[in-house]
């Protein structure tokens, strides 16, 4: 038996009321509303024809960002030196830094930090805590002047690769303690880079998702490094299958 009409018309007043209760009032439209609801549209209309348009254009906005963000500071280098230039780059990038006989500086929540470091003009860094920061290529020429860095961490740096591996060598003479723990982009071509780095005493290589086989990549490290304790390895795993390795389309970097 079909429902008669005014027990329909009942149940979509009741619903109607229900919707409004849940989502609110509903904004009135005005023609300024309309017009920017219009703009944006249009703009994405004259711009972008499909998603993969859109998506391209996304990741080049982010790529931009990302090289901002390690851009150099010429003008504060010339007035205040290599070593506070680098201390500077490093926490604006959210990370920490420690000169020799002072204490670590870290941004707090808000990212902001104390700027008496920009006293420390004589005083070199020895030590960076870059984990996690977007540290490209572009921005490791910010880290490469600090010639007393001792110790360096670039944990879970996203745009770390083989090619800012191919750059430590100018840290050779100074640097002892190297983490690249979690860098998804570092694989066996970077690690070979670091046979320069004959000062270096600890350095882990743990988690790198691009190396293939983790423990024959220790043991040939151990040999090229025969002083460092080279750790991270979980040999338990075992050696990852060929074919689990992501592909690089770009070519080997060219180690000096």
């Amino acid at each position: 038996m079909a429902a008669p009409r005014a027990f329909l018309r009942l149940g979509a007043r009741e619903w109607n009321g229900r919707a409004r209760a849940i989502h609110g009032p509903r904004e009135p439209v005005t023609p300024d509303s309309n017009q920017k609801r219009r703009t944006l549209l249009q703009f994405l209309s004259d711009h972008f024809h499909d998603v993969q348009a859109l998506r391209e254009y996304l990741l080049q906005k982010q790529a931009s960002r990302v090289n901002w963000k390690n851009r150099s500071f010429p003008n504060i280098q010339q007035k205040y030196g290599p070593d506070v230039t680098g201390a500077l780059f490093i926490l604006k990038q959210g990370g920490a830094v420690k000169f020799q006989d002072k204490e670590w500086i870290r941004p707090n929540e808000r990212g902001r930090f104390p700027t008496e470091f920009l006293t420390f003009r004589e005083v070199p860094v020895e030590a960076v805590d870059a984990s996690g920061c977007a540290i490209n290529y572009q921005g490791m020429s910010n880290l490469l002047p600090l010639k007393e860095l001792r110790s360096l961490s670039l944990q879970r740096c996203p745009n770390v690769d083989d090619w800012c591996l191919s750059r430590l060598y100018l840290l050779a003479n100074s640097l002892q303690e190297l983490s690249l723990a979690g860098c998804p982009q570092v694989s066996e071509r970077g690690l070979a880079c670091l046979h320069h780095l004959q000062n270096l005493r600890r350095l882990d290589i743990s988690d790198l998702p691009a190396v293939s086989h983790p423990g024959l990549t220790q043991i040939l490290v151990e040999e090229m490094l025969p002083h460092c304790e080279v750790f991270g390895t979980d040999w338990t795993r075992g050696p990852k299958l060929e074919a689990e390795r992501p592909p690089r389309d770009t070519p080997s970097p060219v180690c000096p």
